[in-house]
């Protein structure tokens, strides 16, 4: 639900069967950073569309000592996803 002044009062977004629910920080609830680990069929696509959506690069996806190859982007808001397909 937008807000008057343009900021996000309540979003939902469903991923597979779990909702996660967002909202942009106001006057007496302040931005928290967060962080947020999610599974995708493509790191590397995923990865290059938050960076074409403006998401800061924190990691490029890479395949390190475990099943997964993974990356991390940070969002406007100050939240880092983790974003991951396992490989292994």
């Amino acid at each position: 639900f937008p807000r008057p002044d343009g900021k996000l009062m309540h979003a939902e977004v469903r991923i597979d069967d779990t909702v996660v629910m967002l909202a942009d920080s106001v006057e007496g609830w302040p931005p928290v950073p967060s962080y947020v680990h999610v599974y995708v069929a493509d790191v590397d696509a995923v990865y290059q569309r938050a960076l074409e959506a403006g998401a800061e690069s924190v990691q490029e996806p890479v395949q390190k000592q475990d099943e997964d190859k993974r990356g991390g982007v940070k969002d406007s808001g100050g939240t880092t996803w983790w974003i991951a397909t396992r490989v292994g």
